[in-house]
Order: C-alpha cells, then sequence, then structure tokens
C-alpha cells in the first residue's frame, strides 16, 4: 500500500485481525439477490482491468477523498494482469462500466484489493459473481484484508493474523482455476452457486 496517491514509498501491512469471506458461508440480502438474478448490468470479466484500476483509484469516487494506489502499484497491478495472476469483475450497463472490483489470485487464494461503484449494488454485484467464480474454480480464501460495513453486511469476519497465515499457507499450494467459470455469466447462476450449500 501507500499512503496516498502522491506517496512514493510502499509499505506491506499485515494487521492482527484480517477480514476474510468465507466462501462457503456467505450472508447475501434478499434484494441483492433479486438485483443480482434480474441481469441489471451485464457482468464480465478482464475485459477492463486498467478501467477499474483507476476507478478504485480515483478521488472523489464514493467518500474516498484518496487512494492508497500510488503511480507504482498501479504499474505493478498492469504487470501481474498481463501475467495473467491479478483479473477484473466488472458490471456494465447500457455500455457504460458501472462498477467492479479488481484482486490477485494465486493458488487458491484471491486476495480482493479494491471496489468501486458507480451505480447502486454495481461492487456488491461484482463481489457475488466473483464468490461464485472462485467456488467453481475451486478457490479456499478470499482475503478481505480489513472489514468495512460494506463487506460485513455480506458476511466478511476477521480472524487472527496466525489463523490467516495457515490459511494462506494452505490456500497458495493448491491449484485453482480463474477461468473455470464462463467470462461472461448470467446472475440466476451466480446467485445459486453462491446460496447452495458447500
Amino acid at each position: 500500500m501507500a499512503e496516498g496517491r502522491d506517496d512514493p514509498v510502499l509499505f506491506f501491512v499485515d494487521p492482527a485481525l484480517r477480514g476474510i469471506i468465507p466462501l462457503e458461508a456467505l450472508t447475501l440480502p434478499r434484494r441483492l439477490g433479486r438485483t443480482v438474478r434480474s441481469d441489471h448490468f451485464e457482468v464480465r470479466v478482464d475485459t477492463a482491468f486498467e478501467a477499474v484500476l483507476d476507478a478504485c483509484a480515483a478521488p472523489g469516487v464514493g467518500d474516498r477523498s484518496d487512494t492508497w494506489i500510488n503511480p507504482e502499484i498501479r504499474r505493478l497491478y498492469l504487470e501481474l494482469h498481463a501475467a495473467g495472476f491479478a483479473h477484473s469483475v466488472e458490471c456494465w450497463r447500457e455500455g457504460h462500466l458501472a462498477g467492479g472490483l479488481y484482486g490477485v489470485a494465486l493458488g487458491a487464494a484471491f486476495f480482493g484489493e479494491s471496489m468501486v461503484s458507480f451505480e447502486r449494488d454495481a461492487s456488491k454485484v461484482a463481489l457475488v459473481h466473483l464468490i461464485a467464480r472462485l467456488r467453481i474454480g475451486g478457490y479456499r480464501l478470499l482475503d478481505a484484508q480489513f472489514l468495512t460495513p460494506h463487506l460485513t453486511s455480506l458476511g466478511a469476519i476477521e480472524i487472527t493474523r496466525d489463523d490467516y497465515q495457515r490459511r494462506l499457507r494452505s490456500a497458495v499450494e493448491l491449484d485453482a482455476d480463474f477461468g473455470r467459470m464462463p467470462y461472461a455469466s448470467d446472475g440466476a447462476s451466480a446467485w445459486q452457486e453462491t446460496t447452495q450449500a458447500s
């Protein structure tokens, strides 16, 4: 991370309590289910990674006045994307990017880095599609880093550093396939995958 957009210094964060989203036990509100199943948004994967990254880094989006994504972090994520490790899940409506998220996949772990919404529920819909993709692809860990009220409402929990590191060691040694689910999927399939028992 960086302290701000113009800070050239990068640092790593290893909090005592880590936010994760359990892939097997989500809390998905009924209203969100209607939005996901309605296909209000066209959901795509990796068609606009740079646009999602830049939207997540833009000040003034939502209640964000600054960003932790400086030019060096942006460059590194673009390299990770080009190498096949970083991915975006995007919500489109009427040809415009309505929101989405991006993160990094290593083994069977996915590290959610940032989310953005220009329209109501766009980032939440992207998250539901991400979770469906991770479940289908055999992932074991979805790292959310820090809890926010938004993530908590969707079932994110905090675990200790020791528990996180144990789960992480196990997950990165496993194989998973981010591309097992079609790169454009319908809401009913994504919702069914995220709500069925593991």
